[in-house]
C-alpha cells in the first residue's frame, strides 16, 4: 500500500522516542518563536524614527543607544528584549537538536555542529551590541563573530536536516524545503557580506531585507520541521505489523 508523503515515521529507540521527539520537535518550534517574538516587540518599541525591517540591521534592535554605526541611527527602547531573544533562541535550537535522538554516529555530530555555532552565536550577539562604541572598543568583533556564526550554522543546519529527513521523521516535501531555505539563507548571507565591505558606512537601502534573508528562511524552516517532527510521535509507536510479526530494533 502507498501512504503519503507526509506519512514517513521516525526511527523508534525504545519506549521513549515518542517523548523524546516531541521534546525535541517542541524545542525547534520554541527557539525561532522565541527570536522572531522579540524582534518583532522590540522593533514595535523603535518609533521615534519607526524601525524599518528593510532598511535597519537586526542587530540595531539589541542597543539601546543613542548610536550610530554604518550610517544608522540606534535607540532601541526594548533593546534587553532583543538580547534576550539573541541569548535564548540559538541555545533553544541547539536543546532541541540534543534531544533529536534519531541521529547517530556522523549524522549527529552533523547537527550538533552547526546547532551548537548557531548556540554561541545568539549568545555572542546577546553579550556583545552591534553599536558604534562596540567597534571603536572592539568588542564588536565578538559580534561579528556572532553574527557570522550564527548566519553558517543555521542555515547548514537547515540543510543537514533536511538531507536527513527519513532519519528525523519527516516527509520528503519537508526535507527539500529544508534544503531550500538552507541555501536561500547562505546565498543571503553572501550578498549581506559583500554589501557591507563594499558600502562602508552607507548600506545599501535594503540592507535589512538583505540580512533577513539571511536569517528568517531557516527560522521558518526549523520551526516546520518542529512541528512535523512532534506531530509524528505516535507514528512509530503504532506500526501496522501482519499476525505474528515482529518489530524489529
Amino acid at each position: 500500500m502507498t501512504e503519503g508523503i507526509d506519512s514517513v515515521p521516525p526511527r523508534d529507540s525504545g519506549p521513549a522516542a515518542p517523548a523524546q521527539r516531541r521534546s525535541a520537535g517542541r524545542l525547534l518550534v520554541a527557539g525561532p518563536v522565541i527570536f522572531l517574538l522579540a524582534e518583532f516587540i522590540a522593533a514595535m518599541a523603535w518609533t521615534d524614527p519607526a524601525y524599518s525591517y528593510t532598511r535597519h540591521f537586526i542587530s540595531n534592535l539589541g542597543v539601546h543607544g543613542p548610536s550610530t554605526l554604518f550610517g544608522q541611527y540606534m535607540y532601541s527602547p526594548l533593546a534587553w528584549v532583543m538580547n534576550a531573544g539573541f541569548f535564548l533562541f540559538g541555545l533553544t535550537i541547539l536543546a532541541g537538536i540534543v534531544a533529536l535522538r534519531d541521529l547517530a554516529g556522523r549524522g549527529r555530530w552533523a547537527t550538533l555542529v552547526p546547532a551548537a555555532m548557531l548556540a554561541v552565536g545568539g549568545v555572542l550577539l546577546a553579550l556583545f551590541p552591534g553599536s558604534g562604541e562596540a567597534l571603536e572598543d572592539g568588542s564588536g568583533q565578538y559580534h561579528s563573530t556572532g553574527a557570522f556564526l550564527g548566519f553558517v550554522g543555521g542555515n547548514v543546519l537547515a540543510v543537514v536536516l533536511g538531507r536527513r529527513w527519513q532519519r528525523i521523521g519527516v516527509s520528503p516535501r519537508t526535507g527539500r524545503a529544508l534544503i531550500t531555505v538552507g541555501v536561500i539563507g547562505l546565498v543571503s548571507m553572501a550578498a549581506y557580506l559583500g554589501l557591507i565591505v563594499s558600502a562602508g558606512d552607507d548600506p545599501v537601502g535594503v540592507i535589512g531585507l538583505i540580512e533577513r534573508g539571511a536569517v528568517h528562511p531557516f527560522l521558518i524552516g526549523l520551526s516546520c520541521a518542529g512541528a512535523a517532527i512532534s506531530k509524528r510521535r505516535g507514528a512509530s509507536t503504532a506500526p501496522s505489523l501482519p499476525a505474528g510479526a515482529h518489530a524489529a530494533d
